[in-house]
């Protein structure tokens, strides 16, 4: 009973959190700090003290979270503050343990882009598994949840003024090979949540929208809403087509709407993520 009783979502959360800690400090150590890097939020505070007075960048790292700690656990509840502390305190340990680790390149644009990726992997890990590693980390995970705005576009937007006080200290290179790490570990970010999955999302203004609805879902073998509408300049009603398609499948769609009704009018948006039958299944994260 205890066995079937055991947490394991939460404990495969926390071994992603650990595993992705781990290649946030190896990145850092093996291309940030080698490089003279800022990085951005509580980890670039603590990166800039490291330059200036050399102290430990693990240590700092967790110092400068406590008081971050308890203003996440009013934010973003109980749950996010302990993986918080989890994420902080190996991401602590790992840039300890890992400090000798061998550096790969001494060319400060290799570090910054190959750094990107490699933070960016370890970051979009922990975001998997509902964690964080403190500090911008968790408004980014706040303001993620209140706009429209991706957590490494977010991210993005707080370590700029890091880089800013990056810019100012040291000289205006150090800000210029931060941003462009940071702005690859968003990306990055991204890719890892979401994946290569994207799709298109149609919406079909047209005078045969039982036809091409038809042929979208005999031959794509999509689903089709119908949306009842009025036309501004005709004022006469109409039925709008909507569907979702794989980006493979949006040519096909465009010629059955094209053999269909020439005349019809077609938005065309990107879609990130699509959840349900004939794309992706709910996965918890």
């Amino acid at each position: 009973m205890l066995f079937k009783k055991f947490p394991w979502t939460t404990f495969k959360q926390c071994i992603g959190i650990v595993l992705g800690a781990l290649i946030v400090a190896i990145s850092i150590n093996t291309f940030i700090l080698p490089n003279e890097i800022a990085d951005g939020g509580i980890t670039g505070v603590a990166i800039i003290l490291y330059y200036l007075f050399h102290w430990d960048v693990g240590m700092s790292v967790f110092i400068l979270n406590i008081p971050l700690f308890f203003l996440g656990y009013k934010v973003v509840g109980r749950r996010l503050f302990f993986l918080s502390i989890l994420g902080v305190g190996v991401l602590s340990a790992a840039l300890r343990l890992t400090a000798d680790i061998l550096i790969v390149t001494t060319d400060s644009l290799l570090a910054a882009i190959f750094g990107g990726l490699v933070t960016g992997i370890g970051m979009g890990i922990i975001f998997r598994c509902r964690g964080s590693l403190g500090g911008t980390d968790i408004l980014a995970i706040v303001l993620n949840r209140k706009t429209q705005f991706s957590v490494g576009q977010i991210i993005l937007g707080l370590d700029a003024i890091v880089f800013l006080g990056a810019a100012l200290i040291f000289e205006p290179e150090m800000a210029m090979y931060a941003m462009i790490y940071m702005f690859i570990a968003s990306k990055m970010i991204d890719f890892v949540q979401v994946g290569l999955n994207y799709s298109k999302s149609v919406m079909i203004v047209t005078e045969r929208s039982e036809q091409i609805a038809e042929e979208i879902i005999t031959k794509l073998e999509r689903g089709v809403t119908y949306f009842l509408a009025e036309g501004g300049y005709s004022q006469s009603p109409k039925k709008v087509v909507y569907s979702i398609v794989s980006r493979a499948q949006l040519t096909q769609l465009k010629e059955i709407v094209h053999k269909n009704d020439p005349q019809a009018f077609m938005a065309i948006g990107d879609i990130s993520e699509v959840i349900g039958e004939g794309f992706s299944a709910w996965k918890g994260h």
